[in-house]
C-alpha cells in the first residue's frame, strides 16, 4: 500500500504505533505536540497507557470457541466490532480530507465515528461521504442557541446520537501548547461554528464554554432534540449513578485522553467500580489509552460495552489519509479477534473478570466489601450472560417500584382482577374433577395416585384441553398433540429449545412483544430478529421482507412469534385478511407461527378465529394459558404441536413428543394439583372457558371503556394536538399504548410514581432491538373505575408537568 500523504512507505504499518512514528515524522513538531500533548507533567496521560500495559489476560485452551463474534449491539444499532472512533477535534489539520475521510473508512469498518463539535468538515459533508454510524460530540456554550443550531443541525443530517462533553468547563493546562504557542494554521478551522476565530483553542474555551452547567442539561439537551444522550468525561461511580438518575443514555468514562486534569485515575482504573454502579442500565464506553486489540478486550472484560478510539486515527489519517484510517481499524479488529481466539472467548458477551488475572484487575477507587468477606460468593459476570441482559431487570425494577411507592394507581400489572376469585371455589373444583375420575371408572388407588404422584410429563388432562378448544375455538385437535406446561412461559421455552437448533436458525418476533418470548430466547442464548408492527398493526409484507434479510444473512427462519388478539403490549388486534396472509406467508416460506392467545376469552364480543383455527397446513404452534381465563395461582398453560417430526430411520411422531422430552428435563411434569382445578373449572361449565369468563369479559371491557373515556376527559382534542399525545383503542385485552412527548424511560417512571402517584410501564421495555422511548403501556385489569378515573387524572398532570 503506497502512502497517501508520504509516498515510498512500504508495507503498511502491522501495529498503531508504528503508525504513530510515521505520524511524527510527517507533522510538525507544533501539531504533533497539540495532537499527543496532555495536562500538566501528563501524569493521566502517562497512566492511560500503563494502565491497559498493566493487564494480563489469561489464555484458555480448547475451548472449542472457534472464530470469534466481534459484534455488538449498543443502543439499538449493530456494531461490527465493539470500538468506535472518539471524537477528536480538527482532522483537517493532519489531512485535508478530515473527517470526511475518516467517515468513509468508519463506514467500510461497520463502527461509529463520534464527530467533534470542533471537526474541520461540515455535518452535511460528513453525513454525505459516509456510511457509517454518527454521533456529535457537543460541547455546551455560554450561547446556548448556538449548541441548538449545532445540535438540530446533525440531527437533520442523519447523526444518531448526541455525547455531551462534562469535563470540559475550561481546558486544561496543556504546557506543550503553551511553550509552542500554538495556534491552529490557516484554513484549519471549526467548519460547523461559522465565525467563530477558534485559532487558539485554549482562547476560545475560555470565552464560550459554559463553566455554570449542572445536570439540568440533560434535560435541556433532551428538549431540543430527540436523540439519545450520553455524558463522556464520568470518573467515579456517584456520577455516573447521577449520570443515570438524570436519565441519560449511556456513559463515557473518559479523562479527556490525559488533557483535562492531570494526576486524574487512569480510566481503566475507575471501569470497573463505574460498570458495577451503571449495573447495565445503559451502555457504558471507555476511551483513553486503547492502542491495540487486546486493550479492547481488557476493556470489556472490565465492564465496558465498547472502547473508543482517539489519537491513533488521526496517526492513520495523517500517514496514509482514509486507507490510513481503515487500515489502524483493521489492526485493532484483528487484534482483537487473536486475543479473544487465544482466550477462549467466542463472542463480545462472554468477555468478563475472568479473562484477567486477579492481581491484574485494577483496584477500585472507592472502598468496597470483599465478595470472600461474608463467605463463598460469585462474580456475575461469571454467570450466564443473559443475566446482565437489562430485559431480565425489567419487571424486577416495576416491582422495586411499586413496593417503593405503596399508594400510588398503578396501570403496570397485567394481572387479572382479584375481585372474581373466590377461595372456596378451588375445594369444589377439585371434587368436580375427583368426581369426573371415578365417573370414568378410577378406582381409589388411581385418584390417589392422579393427585399425589407425578402424573405423566406431556399432562393428565389432555382431554378435557383438546374438548375446550374444539367447543371454545373450533380447534380440533388429537389430545396427544397438547403437552401441559407450567404456564405459557413453559409453553414458549419448550418450543424455542425444540425449533432453534443452533445459530444459523432465526426466532422472528412481532415488535413490541411480550418480554417473556424474548427473555426465553436469552436464556437459551437464541437471537431475536424484531419484526416492527406500524400504527395498524401487524404487516405481513414486513415479515416476508424480514425472511429476505434473515436468508442473505445465512440464517435460517424458523419460527415467528406473536400475539394476534389484543396484544401484549400495544393491545392491537391482527385483521383477519393479515391472518390469512400470515398462513399464505408461513405455507410459501416454510415457517411456523408460535400463536399466543391469552386474551381471547377475556375480552367482550365475538372474536376473530385463532391462526390455529385457519390453519390448515400444521403451520401453527398454539400457545394457551388459563392465566387469564381461569385463575393465574394454578399456572396452567398448554401447547398445540400437531406437526410432524421424522426421525433418521423414517419414524414418524409428533413435535409434542419433542417438547415432552424437553420438558422431562425442565420441570419433569406440571403440577397434578394444579391441573385438578383446573380440570374441575373446565368441567363445571362443560369445557367452555367463554361461559366461566362472560362476567369477567364484561368487567375488562368497561374497564377498558372507562379508561379510553377518562383519557379523553383528561386530553381533549386540542390539547392532546399540542402536547402530542396520542393513544390506540383496543377492542378487548388488559393493555394500551399512548404516546408521550418526552423519553417514558425509568427516571421518568420514577419521577411518576414519586411526584405524582402513578405506574405504568414504559414501552421500551418491549422492543428487543430498540424503540418505543416515547411510549409508555398502560393495563386496565387490575383497577376499580374510581381508580382508573383517580389514576388517569393524576398521568394527566405527570405528562403536562413533564412536557413542560
Amino acid at each position: 500500500m503506497n502512502a497517501e500523504g508520504a509516498p515510498g512507505i512500504v508495507p503498511a504499518p502491522y501495529t498503531l504505533a508504528e503508525y504513530a512514528e510515521l505520524a511524527r515524522a510527517a507533522l510538525s513538531p507544533e501539531t504533533w505536540d497539540f495532537i499527543e500533548g496532555g495536562a500538566g507533567q501528563e501524569r493521566t496521560l502517562a497512566a492511560n497507557g500503563a494502565a491497559f500495559d498493566g493487564v494480563r489476560l489469561r489464555p484458555r485452551v480448547l475451548t472449542g470457541a472457534g472464530r470469534p463474534d466481534l459484534a455488538v449491539r449498543i443502543l439499538g444499532r449493530d456494531w461490527a466490532a465493539p470500538f468506535a472512533v472518539a471524537p477528536v477535534a480538527h482532522h483537517t489539520l493532519v489531512h485535508e480530507t478530515g473527517e470526511a475521510a475518516t467517515a468513509r473508512a468508519t463506514g467500510r469498518a461497520g463502527v461509529p465515528l463520534v464527530v467533534s463539535t470542533f471537526a474541520g468538515r461540515t455535518f452535511e459533508e460528513i453525513a454525505e461521504a459516509s456510511s457509517a454510524l454518527l454521533w456529535l460530540q457537543v460541547y455546551c456554550f455560554r450561547d446556548r442557541a448556538v449548541t441548538r443550531s449545532l445540535v438540530e443541525r446533525a440531527e437533520r443530517a442523519g447523526f444518531e446520537a448526541l455525547v455531551l462533553t462534562v469535563d470540559a468547563p475550561r481546558l486544561g493546562r496543556r504546557l506543550r501548547d503553551l511553550r509552542n504557542g500554538f495556534r491552529l494554521p490557516p484554513g484549519v478551522g471549526a467548519a460547523n461554528l461559522p465565525g467563530e476565530n477558534v485559532s487558539s483553542p485554549a482562547d476560545h474555551a475560555l470565552a464560550a464554554f459554559d463553566d455554570s452547567l449542572d445536570w439540568s442539561v440533560v434535560d435541556w439537551l433532551r428538549s431540543v432534540s430527540s436523540l439519545p444522550v450520553l455524558i463522556k468525561g464520568v470518573l467515579t461511580a456517584d456520577d455516573a449513578r447521577r449520570a443515570l438518575a438524570a436519565g441519560v443514555d449511556g456513559i463515557v468514562v473518559s479523562n479527556h485522553g490525559g488533557r483535562q486534569l492531570d494526576g486524574a485515575p487512569a480510566t481503566l482504573e475507575v471501569l470497573p467500580e463505574i460498570a458495577a454502579a451503571v449495573d447495565h442500565a445503559c451502555p457504558v464506553l471507555v476511551d483513553g489509552g486503547v492502542r491495540r486489540g487486546r486493550d479492547v478486550l481488557a476493556a470489556l472484560a472490565l465492564g465496558a460495552d465498547a472502547a473508543l478510539l482517539g489519537r491513533p486515527v488521526l496517526h492513520g489519517l495523517a500517514v496514509h489519509g482514509e486507507s490510513g484510517v481503515g487500515r489502524v481499524l483493521e489492526i485493532v479488529a484483528e487484534e482483537l479477534a487473536e486475543a479473544m481466539t487465544l482466550t477462549g472467548t467466542a463472542s463480545v458477551a462472554q468477555a468478563g473478570p475472568h479473562l484477567v488475572g486477579a492481581a491484574d484487575r485494577p483496584a477500585p477507587r472507592t472502598p468496597v466489601t470483599s465478595r470472600r468477606a461474608a463467605g463463598p460468593g460469585l462474580l456475575k459476570a461469571e454467570l450466564h450472560g443473559s443475566l446482565q441482559d437489562p430485559v431480565l431487570d425489567t419487571m424486577n425494577f416495576l416491582n422495586e417500584i411499586t413496593h417503593r411507592y405503596p399508594d400510588a394507581i398503578s396501570f403496570a400489572p397485567g394481572r387479572p382482577y382479584d375481585g372474581f376469585f373466590r377461595t372456596e371455589d378451588i375445594f369444589g373444583y377439585l371434587r368436580r374433577y375427583l368426581d369426573h375420575l371415578e365417573e370414568g371408572g378410577a378406582s381409589p388407588e388411581q385418584v390417589r395416585s392422579a393427585l399425589f404422584q407425578y402424573g405423566p410429563t406431556s399432562g393428565q388432562i389432555r382431554e378435557l384441553i383438546a374438548d375446550s378448544l374444539r367447543k371454545d375455538e373450533n380447534i380440533t385437535v388429537e389430545p396427544e398433540s397438547i403437552v401441559v406446561t407450567v404456564g405459557c412461559q413453559e409453553a414458549m421455552f419448550l418450543a424455542v429449545r425444540a425449533l432453534i437448533s443452533g445459530p444459523e436458525d432465526a426466532l422472528l418476533v412481532s415488535s413490541p412483544c411480550y418480554v417473556g418470548i424474548t427473555g426465553a430466547a436469552r436464556l437459551l442464548d437464541v437471537e431475536v430478529t424484531a419484526v416492527e408492527e406500524d400504527d395498524d398493526g401487524f404487516d405481513p409484507a414486513r415479515l416476508a421482507a424480514a425472511l429476505r434479510a434473515e436468508r442473505a444473512r445465512g440464517r435460517r427462519p424458523r419460527a415467528f412469534y406473536v400475539i394476534p388478539d389484543h396484544s401484549n403490549p400495544s393491545g392491537r388486534t391482527m385483521p383477519l385478511t393479515a391472518r390469512r396472509e400470515l398462513l399464505e406467508l408461513a405455507r410459501r416460506e416454510d415457517l411456523l407461527i408460535l400463536e399466543d392467545t391469552p386474551y381471547r376469552m377475556v375480552s367482550p364480543g365475538r372474536q376473530l378465529p385463532t391462526l390455529k383455527a385457519l390453519d390448515r397446513d400444521r403451520r401453527v404452534v398454539h400457545l394457551g394459558s388459563y392465566s387469564k381465563t381461569l385463575f393465574p395461582g394454578a399456572r396452567v398453560g398448554f401447547a398445540v404441536a400437531d406437526q410432524s417430526v421424522v426421525d433418521d430411520a423414517g419414524r414418524t411422531g409428533l413435535l409434542a413428543d419433542e417438547l415432552t422430552k424437553i420438558k422431562s428435563m425442565v420441570t419433569v411434569n406440571t403440577s397434578p394439583i394444579s391441573q385438578a382445578v383446573a380440570a374441575g373449572m373446565l368441567l363445571s361449565a362443560d369445557g367452555r372457558t367463554s361461559a366461566l369468563n362472560a362476567a369477567t369479559a364484561a368487567y375488562y371491557g368497561d374497564a377498558m371503556r372507562v379508561t379510553l373515556q377518562e383519557l379523553e376527559r383528561s386530553f381533549p382534542p386540542g390539547e392532546r394536538a399540542r402536547l402530542g399525545v396520542r393513544w390506540n383503542e383496543p377492542a378487548g385485552g388488559f393493555f394500551l399504548a399512548v404516546q408521550v412527548p418526552f423519553r417514558a424511560d425509568n427516571a421518568a417512571l420514577t419521577r411518576s410514581a414519586e411526584e405524582f402517584g402513578v405506574i405504568w410501564t414504559p414501552m421500551s421495555y418491549f422492543y428487543p432491538q430498540g424503540g418505543g422511548d416515547n411510549e409508555i403501556r398502560l393495563s386496565v385489569s387490575y383497577l376499580t373505575h374510581q381508580e382508573i378515573a383517580d389514576g388517569m387524572e393524576r398521568l394527566a398532570r405527570f405528562v403536562k408537568t413533564q412536557t413542560a
